[in-house]
């Protein structure tokens, strides 16, 4: 068995092609591949122990992360804790995972020299790039509702007191854990931005240590930016902004109006890394043929 075959089964010869339409055939393709990864396998497995041990790591200390949002509450309610990872993963943590698929899904075939095969045998452009993106993207919306639950899961367990919101007011259980999940849920744009951003590198550059790599690198640079004296609009047109939309809603009165700006600051990242792309997916010469 060659190598493409070993890794394309679904692709070969015409009764592949009679599954159905080919971007759909290509994604649950890519889902069953992903699936078997260890890479893949190990990041489910950290995304669900790691908000325990960050509860269990709180409790054991005394002394609390002040200097973050609801630090100073993580030992009197569970629904700071998740509140509290949530401030750092999402910013520095959840776009290099999303990455380690987004920035290797197009460039491994690169590595493997699948592609003169597969486009050859089986699909067109359109549809290896649809269903390859689309399988990214579910990754990343994967991992971001796996953290979700997990986090919940992790505070109930330290406990259901109320917790203070950050105008100060007192946030009932009920309402804090609606809250904790609308937070969760707000970092998924940004987090389709980043998986687009490590898709445009992996197709680009042909190399899975840029499309992983620069992701990180560029996380990085962002949070630093962050940190500097920018306008508003530079401020918000950075794709590191919109993972702190989630602060208007534990104020009184809430404001989205970041969360607002922050969906078309995704949306923009989004469309202009998914169109360079496709571009240079499609205008690149595999195996002789443009």
């Amino acid at each position: 068995m060659t190598l493409a075959a070993g890794r394309w089964p679904a692709y070969a010869g015409p009764a592949a092609r009679q599954r159905g339409p080919g971007a759909l055939a290509v994604y649950r393709m890519e889902l069953s591949k992903l699936s078997r990864m260890i890479r893949v396998r190990t990041i489910a497995v950290l995304c669900v122990i790691g908000p325990f041990l960050a509860v269990a790591a709180l409790h054991l200390q005394s002394a609390t992360p002040g200097d973050t949002a609801f630090g100073q509450w993580v030992h009197s309610s569970g629904f700071a804790i998740p509140m509290v990872v949530l401030g750092f993963a999402a910013q520095w943590i959840a776009p290099g995972l999303s990455a380690v698929v987004a920035g290797d899904i197009f460039s491994a075939e690169d590595h493997f020299g699948t592609w003169k095969t597969i486009l050859t045998r089986s699909r067109t452009r359109g549809q290896l790039f649809a269903g390859k993106f689309l399988a990214a993207l579910t990754f990343a919306v994967c991992l971001a509702l796996l953290l979700t639950v997990t986090n919940i899961l992790a505070g109930l367990v330290a406990g259901t007191q109320p917790v203070v919101g950050l105008s100060g007011q007192l946030v009932p259980a009920g309402h804090a854990s609606v809250l904790v999940v609308l937070s969760y849920l707000a970092g998924i744009p940004p987090l389709l931005g980043f998986t687009a951003l490590a898709v445009m590198l992996s197709v680009v550059s042909r190399s899975s240590v840029v499309g992983i790599g620069g992701v990180i690198v560029i996380t990085f640079v962002l949070q630093v930016v962050t940190l500097l004296s920018l306008p508003a609009w530079a401020q918000l047109a950075l794709l590191s902004t919109p993972f702190q939309a989630w602060h208007g809603f534990w104020t009184q009165p809430a404001f989205y109006g970041e969360f607002g700006w922050g969906l078309v600051t995704c949306a923009a990242w989004f469309a202009v890394c998914s169109a360079v792309a496709w571009l240079v997916f499609r205008h690149r010469t595999i195996g002789g043929a443009s």
